[in-house]
């Protein structure tokens, strides 16, 4: 139970609604799960940019886990699904312009196949 703690007391004091964190912990033969649910307005902070802070917060679990012999995940859950919300303008690191995403073309990779 200390991974979940741990988690607890770290996303707490990332998050601006601390009240609204809550984690599931659940074992299988995989290890121990852990799910975090936050609002979904303090993703950005938990996620970080480009993942790095998800990616630390996952790394500090994993440490959790050794010392206690087990393999600790965690996974964000996300009400969304991943998706942005509609309308969102993202920042054009090139030029430092405004880019509306309802604005871009994308027919040419559609029907990309990788």
């Amino acid at each position: 139970m200390k991974d979940k703690e741990f988690l607890e007391m770290i996303v707490k004091n990332i998050v601006s609604s601390p009240d609204a964190v809550v984690v599931d912990r659940t074992v299988d033969e995989m290890g121990v799960l852990l799910t975090l649910k936050i609002d979904p307005a303090d993703m950005g902070y938990v996620i970080g940019r480009r993942g790095q802070t998800a990616q630390a917060i996952r790394t500090l679990l994993k440490i959790v886990g050794a010392k206690n012999n087990s393999r600790v995940n965690l996974k964000i859950y996300d009400p969304n699904g991943g998706a942005k919300p509609a309308g969102m303008v993202r920042r054009d690191d090139r030029n430092d312009n405004r880019v509306d995403n309802r604005d871009i073309d994308t027919s040419a990779v559609d029907d990309l196949k990788i």
